[in-house]
């Protein structure tokens, strides 16, 4: 057993996310294991750029109210109990309402032995307009 001390949070980066984000790593899985979990904070009007997971990504949202798209799809609001599950793949981006904070744990795995490819591919910038809602 090893238990791992809370360490500092984590600015989210300009280049992936708009406005203030930060992120506490949870848990990076060592070979065999591929799991990926952080805590992402979002303060009001916040969120990720588009982006896709090699292997798919599952939120849990832990506390406040946000937002996530599908390349194509309308915007859903999403609220603390909800989880919302990415297929591999899949173009994406979840964040807080215009007014509320917005928590969720992220959960992906890593790469497979093999398996070519960043595990994340970011995209541009969402709009503060939100497209399709």
């Amino acid at each position: 057993m090893e238990i791992r001390k809370k360490q500092p949070s984590v600015p989210g980066a300009t280049e992936t996310f708009t406005g203030h984000v930060w992120y506490d790593v949870i848990a990076q899985g060592n070979p065999p294991s591929r799991l990926r979990v952080n805590a992402v904070h979002f303060a009001p009007g916040a969120h990720s750029a588009w982006h896709r997971h090699a292997n798919g990504q599952t939120l849990h949202v832990v506390e406040g109210f946000g937002l996530v798209q599908s390349r194509g799809e309308k915007v859903v609001e999403i609220r603390p109990g909800d989880t919302i599950v990415t297929p591999a793949g899949e173009w994406h981006w979840h964040g807080a309402t215009p007014d509320n904070f917005m928590t969720h744990l992220a959960m992906w795995e890593g790469l497979a032995e093999g398996q070519q490819g960043p595990e994340t591919e970011w995209g541009e910038h969402v709009t503060d307009e939100y497209p399709g809602r």
